[in-house]
């Protein structure tokens, strides 16, 4: 099992990497200290897979269970599930000290991790996200929240989870498309920020098609050192920690315009990096040979890279309400070829997203 190490003082916290190690969930809550009663948070599809384990596993450890379950779907991060969610803790009878266990993907670790945050005013949580996509990102860093009808992850909050386990195993029993939805999320750092993983990925794209557990234990250790990198010099994205936002300007927009759940958030990751790639080029940041090798891996994974035909002013509607918006502008991060990147305000988005060949 790999164990690493998140550094934030007295808030660190440990990421554990392997296969088959789901059954440890209730040990490692007890070497963490976490006491009281435990509120697993899941949706179905990840209850009738993965519960029975996570339920064992505590329960030998001698915590009392509560489980909730939530919709399955990203059309469901909304403020009425959050309240199924209060409804659940509340009529149990939750108290200070009893802690939540985010079982399953990204909508539910940023769910169950917003309601820690808020329930009685803060309240221990642990991640264990079941998607490669929840892996490498969402369950490392502490970005917690819900979506608004106006915008993607516009309400929420940063809260450390004490550690986040990550199962390689519950791997096996996800959907091609949620997947590959993973490797797009994974990808993301190495054209930014590493390009040794880069170039890992496009050496082993047949392996990780395959879910291969070496190379998969490979990329979503190296994602998770990389962003517990980033979130340990800039948790609460003051600078730094917006790197982690390429392609997802465009992509959040991706999203938003053509209704939660129908586009999934790495496919619009995706087509918002291929966007990105092409305009880093226009803008003189990188070179066509970098953006045809990013376009190709991500076509290679099976990942999708064209913009939905909404208008420019549309997607200007949309990116106006981004949270990564300011006064005079919003910051779009930039590839600088391969592993590095440049953070650039834009304040004419109408004629940005006119670059990417869009009507107006």
């Amino acid at each position: 099992m790999e164990k690493l190490l998140v550094g934030l003082g007295d808030r660190s916290y440990n990421i554990y990497i392997a296969a088959g190690i789901l059954g440890e969930l209730g040990r490692l809550c007890r070497e963490t200290g976490l006491k009281g009663r435990a509120a697993v948070i899941t949706n179905p599809v990840v209850s009738a897979l993965y519960l029975d384990t996570v339920r064992a596993s505590l329960a030998a450890a001698g915590y009392e269970l509560l489980v909730i379950e939530i919709p399955d779907g990203e059309e469901h991060k909304n403020s009425a599930t959050l309240e199924l969610i209060y409804d659940g803790l509340i009529s149990s009878g939750m108290d200070r000290g009893a802690f939540i266990v985010a079982l399953g993907g990204g909508v539910v670790g940023d769910m169950a991790g917003y309601a820690a945050a808020t329930f009685l005013r803060g309240i221990p949580f642990v991640q264990v996200p079941t998607t490669l996509l929840s892996q490498v990102d969402s369950s490392v860093g502490g970005k917690t929240g819900i979506n608004h009808r106006l915008g993607k992850n516009l309400i929420g909050a940063f809260y450390q989870p004490r550690f986040v386990l990550a199962d390689l195993a519950t791997l096996d029993t996800l959907p091609e498309r949620e997947y590959l939805c993973g490797l797009a999320e994974a990808l993301k750092y190495g054209v930014v920020l590493d390009k040794e993983l880069f170039r890992f990925f496009e050496s082993s794209v047949a392996e990780l098609k395959a879910r291969d557990k070496g190379a998969l234990q490979h990329v979503v250790a190296a994602s998770c050192r990389i962003k517990g990198d980033v979130v340990e010099r800039d948790e609460r994205e003051g600078g730094l920690r917006a790197v982690l936002n390429y392609g997802h300007t465009i992509g959040h927009a991706v999203e938003t315009l053509s209704g939660y759940g129908r586009v999934r958030h790495g496919e619009a990751v995706a087509i918002g990096m291929a966007q990105i790639a092409a305009l880093s080029v226009l803008h003189g940041f990188s070179s066509p040979e970098a953006r045809d090798r990013i376009v190709d891996l991500l076509t290679k994974v099976g990942l999708p890279t064209d913009l939905p035909l909404f208008s420019a002013n549309e997607y200007v509607e949309i990116i106006a309400h981004d949270k990564k918006k300011r006064d005079d502008g919003v910051n779009f991060i930039f590839n600088c070829g391969i592993g590095d990147f440049v953070i650039e305000k834009v304040s004419d988005l109408r004629a940005l997203m006119l670059e990417c060949g869009i009507k107006g």
